[in-house]
């Protein structure tokens, strides 16, 4: 993806989760998915991070006052299973892989079912 298409905010993104490990930006609907091994466990939408949320990992966004991403669309709020990330983790890049990982597998555990 070439600079022009990429925000500086998602470009920094490879720093941050450098420790969690290499990661692939694509563009999506006016934002950005985060993906590590095919999986998508965040996204950025005008420069915010969300990560993905899933049953067992949901309690630690909300405990931490973190809301979910929500969307308008045909006049009504949408809301995907992404939570705005902690801001901390942006300034420390072991705290990242803490919750980098946690996303990670919720991606995983939610993935659809493979056809064969």
């Amino acid at each position: 993806m070439s600079a022009l298409q990429m925000s500086a905010f998602v470009e920094t993104l490879h720093d941050v989760f450098a420790e969690f490990g290499a990661i692939n930006t694509r563009r999506m609907f006016g934002g950005h998915g985060i993906y590590r091994d095919g999986l998508m466990f965040g996204l950025v939408q005008d420069d915010v991070l969300y990560l993905k949320a899933d049953a067992q990992n949901q309690a630690s966004f909300t405990e931490a006052g973190l809301e979910a991403f929500q969307y308008e669309q045909k006049g009504r709020r949408v809301r995907l299973s992404y939570f705005k990330a902690p801001p901390a983790i942006l300034d420390s890049p072991s705290e990242a892989a803490v919750w980098a990982r946690r996303s990670s597998e919720a991606a995983f555990r939610t993935r659809p079912p493979t056809r064969r």
